[in-house]
């Protein structure tokens, strides 16, 4: 039976709309409070996570240091401060990506400190109730970023892991920043606020922001008005207790050491 022309372009609009919509759409595996309960054995598999987006943060299996990917690129940033490339077959326990597309750019961005920087992107919101991938391109006055070893079982609690986080700086080096901003209601699913990595020009050092100092940088925004979650289909996911406000770990974790 052969379909008419009318068929076949509704088929087409209908594709296009779907691959516009999911690039409008932040893909996570796990929530957040997983992580800081030491859910860490990874689900899904890294190239699998290409499949929803160019651009991405997370950790790999057994929170073996930070992942980051750039332009389809996953690199992994371990305690040791160096950066190694991940195979398709790796597997995390929390990813969260997009597609990015560049809808805003803001120019000549100056910042003193990490606050001052999401204070400068919090004025260039749209709303503050939509999900932003970030991504700037160029030189950084100073980037202080860290990296947690991989872990054994019985797994701690991530609050207990971060405080023998791996330490870097870098002053005066080219790379890219990439991450995104959550908005409040997300509390337990992600990370209310800011959650950025970095990778060096040369793809030799990086690792979860705590800290830049920027001037004159260029950063592209692109917002996503929903979020897909993934939830890990076995292992301690099933029997861990999220019942509990663990924002208070959050930020410990997310916040320099001091």
């Amino acid at each position: 039976m052969n379909r008419c022309p009318i068929t076949f372009l509704v088929l087409a609009l209908l594709a296009a709309a779907a691959q516009a919509a999911d690039r409008d759409t932040i893909y996570q595996t796990a929530p957040i409070d997983a992580l800081l309960v030491g859910v860490y054995d990874g689900d899904y598999a890294v190239g699998d996570l290409k499949q929803h987006g160019d651009m991405g943060v997370g950790t790999l299996n057994a929170l073996d240091g930070e992942l980051v990917c750039v332009d389809g690129r996953m690199f992994q940033v371990r305690v040791d401060g160096k950066v190694y490339p991940v195979p398709d077959s790796a597997l995390t326990p929390f990813a969260v990506m997009t597609w990015l597309d560049r809808d805003i750019v803001l120019k000549a961005v100056s910042a003193t400190s990490l606050d001052e920087f999401c204070r400068i992107m919090d004025r260039s919101l749209p709303s503050a109730n939509l999900f932003f991938a970030f991504r700037a391109d160029g030189e950084f006055d100073y980037v202080r970023t860290r990296s947690v070893s991989k872990q054994q079982k019985p797994y701690r609690p991530l609050v207990e892991v971060a405080k023998e986080q791996a330490v870097f700086e870098f002053k005066h080096v080219k790379g890219t920043l990439v991450g995104f901003r959550c908005p409040a209601f997300v509390k337990g699913i992600n990370v209310p606020g800011y959650h950025l990595h970095f990778l060096t020009e040369d793809r030799q050092g990086g690792g979860h922001v705590l800290d830049l100092r920027v001037t004159g940088l260029d950063v592209a925004l692109d917002p996503s008005d929903s979020i897909y979650l993934a939830l890990p289909r076995q292992g301690d996911f099933n029997s861990a207790d999220l019942s509990g406000d663990r924002q208070q770990e959050l930020r410990r974790v997310e916040s320099a050491p001091k």
